[in-house]
Parts: structure tokens; sequence; C-alpha cells
């Protein structure tokens, strides 16, 4: 019977194959932190830009936003009594010319189809819903999705002295009700939690 062959190893081919990719690996960790280094600060800009924008969009008569510092936040979830106290994100102060003309508050209730879906709501110093807008959701495209347009616009002049309620058939008019997204209800009541949220809010602030 024939001896098999034995197979030897060239370390120092091994070695030099790993230090390599060992270099390899430094070289496109450093890219990456570089890049991420030199880019990290444009998107932050970007996103405040994006976050005030969307607070115009909402509350239009305002040129300035002060936000309500985060322990101010915390207060007033405790004081609405918010089961999740997390789900009141921010809350800003609209101003022109120094005057109050109204506040923007982000909620992110978890109780969408496919869980948290971002709300902002801008609400006027006489107490009117100026506008909401659909920061982030992941709800089923084509169904939940439609929060994010022509939908909301119907809390737009709202009374914001009490809270909405989500009805199945057609809204009356001048009432506090809100037409459920047709096969999405469940997306509808999520977002006017928010709203409803940003009422209370709202409530607290102009006491």
């Amino acid at each position: 019977m024939e001896a098999k062959e034995k197979v030897q190893i060239d370390w120092k081919v091994v070695f030099k194959l790993g230090l390599i990719l060992l270099v390899i690996s430094a070289v496109a960790a450093c890219a990456l932190a570089l890049t991420n280094y030199v880019t990290a600060p444009t998107i932050e800009q970007m996103n405040i830009d994006a976050n005030t924008e969307a607070r115009q969009e909402v509350l239009p008569d305002a040129t300035e936003f002060e936000q309500v510092p985060e322990e101010d936040v915390a207060k007033i979830a405790s004081e609405i009594g918010m089961e999740k106290p997390e789900e009141l994100m921010e809350v800003y102060i609209g101003t022109n010319n120094g005057e109050t003309v109204g506040y923007t508050v982000k909620t992110g209730p978890t109780s969408g189809y496919s869980g948290e879906v971002q709300v902002l709501t801008g609400i006027s110093s006489d107490g009117v819903i100026t506008g909401i807008t659909i920061i982030k959701h992941n709800e089923t495209p084509g169904l939940g999705a439609l929060a994010t347009g022509e939908w909301n616009d119907q809390f737009t002049g709202k009374s914001a002295e009490e809270e909405l309620v989500v009805v199945k058939g057609t809204a009356k008019e001048g009432s506090n009700e809100i037409q459920a997204i047709t096969g999405s209800t469940i997306t509808s009541k999520a977002v006017t939690e928010g709203v409803n949220t940003s009422i209370q809010v709202y409530q607290t602030l102009s006491e």
C-alpha cells in the first residue's frame, strides 16, 4: 500500500496573506470612519433643516421655533398621565416677532399596525389644529401609507379643545370626528392617538 503524501503548509505564505487581509481591513475601516467624520455634520444639518421645514409646514404662521427642554417635556407627559411617556418625543414653541403663535408636538405612538407611527402636529395659540404630518411609519404600503397623503388634511381646522374620534363612516362636518382610512382603521387610530396627545400637551401649556 502506498503511503499517503503529506501536505505541507507554508506558514510564511499564510501569515503573509493574513497580514494583507488585516491591512486591507484596517484601511477600509479608516476610510469608512473618515467618510463618516466628513459627512456627519452635513447629514445632521440636513436632518435639522428637514425637521424645521416640517414644523413650518404644520405651523405656517411661525417664523422661529424654540424647543421645550426635555425635562419639561417629561413633566408634561407625567401631567397628562401618559402610560408610555417616551411617546411624547418633543415639543416646540412657535413664535413670530417674539409672540407665541402656537406649538408643534412630535409623538410616536406604537399602536400602529406595524409599530411606531411618528406624528408631528401643529396647534395655534387660539386652539386650532393647523396641520399634521407623518414623520415616520412602517405601515402597509397602499393602506397605512395613505396617512401621508390627503387623508391627514382633515385634521386641519379641527378644534384642540376636545379629543378627536375615529369613525368608519363619513365624518360629520364641524365635528371632532376623523374618517378612518378604508381598510386601515388601526393606522387611522394610531395617527389620531398622536394628535390627541398633542391636544393634551397644548391644553397643558395654554393653562
